[in-house]
């Protein structure tokens, strides 16, 4: 009886090694990365790279709207509900820096709050900071589109840093 026992549970757990095995191949493969979503989000993107140089220059720009934001750019006196912003070098003093991005694909219906929540926590978690990030005592921001603002075309999920003491951050965050 004690064998029996013992083999049951040596089939369950090679089981769960080889479910887990594969379930890690997948994942790397790329199988993995809609977790967290309704399926809605399709082969959507995330960016957690900056474009160099992240916005045009010359900086600082004024007045840019969000739907032009660029992974990398630097934000005085960021407001993420603010429909401009004020897009500055990030060797100056600035309050935030948008680290991730994930666009939706064009199609699809408005996934809802709670999962565009999710993706923008994920687009942050993706976010590789460098090592000046911890000069800095840093905060994640996430912005996300509402349903009225997916019906006009935004497909955009961002996560920013920002320095709850203002522009005090005085450098790239992002490597």
């Amino acid at each position: 009886m004690g064998q029996i026992v013992l083999k049951a549970v040596f089939v369950l757990v090679l089981v769960g090694v080889v479910g887990s095995l594969v379930w890690w191949a997948l994942w790397l493969g790329g199988f993995g990365q809609n977790s967290g979503s309704s399926g809605s989000d399709g082969a959507g993107v995330i960016e957690i790279s900056p474009t160099a140089p992240a916005s045009a220059l010359p900086l600082p720009r004024e007045g840019v709207p969000p739907a032009d934001f660029q992974v990398g750019d630097c934000f005085k006196d960021f407001d993420p509900e603010a429909l401009k912003s004020s897009v500055v070098a990030c060797d100056t003093g600035h309050s935030a820096q948008l680290v991730a991005v994930y666009r939706y694909p064009a199609e699809g219906s408005y996934p809802g709050a709670e999962t565009l929540k999710a993706k923008a926590l994920e687009a942050c978690q993706a976010a590789k900071l460098a090592p000046a990030a911890n000069d800095f005592t840093l905060n994640y921001e996430r912005a996300y589109p509402s349903s009225t603002s997916w019906e006009s075309g935004d497909r955009r999920v961002d996560c920013y840093v920002t320095a709850p003491g203002g522009n005090v951050i005085t450098a790239s965050v992002l490597p």
